[in-house]
């Protein structure tokens, strides 16, 4: 099992509402992207500088899966619409 988990640091502008709809975009993904069997989205409550805005916890069969959901045509939308609300993002991939 592949375990892919990012964290986004959003700009200040319209913070809560990109947030609330980076989310829910991501959410949909699950329903959309057939290689995706696990996803859990979180926003952040911890008011530490170094503290990032949000979390996203996926899993994925095989490396091939994570691929294929990283070109998906949904999750490039998604991943469009997040570049452009977010300041920075840090990943990490690994296999259980």
């Amino acid at each position: 099992m592949i375990v892919h988990i990012v964290m986004f640091k959003f700009k200040e502008e319209n913070k809560k509402e990109n947030l609330l709809v980076a989310k829910n975009k991501l959410e949909s993904l699950l329903s959309q992207v057939p290689t995706l069997n696990f996803m859990e989205v979180g926003i952040n409550f911890a008011d530490e500088a170094r503290a990032f805005d949000m979390s996203l916890y996926s899993k994925f069969n095989t490396k091939e899966d994570l691929k294929a959901y990283a070109i998906h045509p949904e999750h490039l939308k998604v991943v469009e619409f997040i570049k452009s609300v977010a300041l920075e993002s840090k990943v990490v991939d690994y296999e259980l």
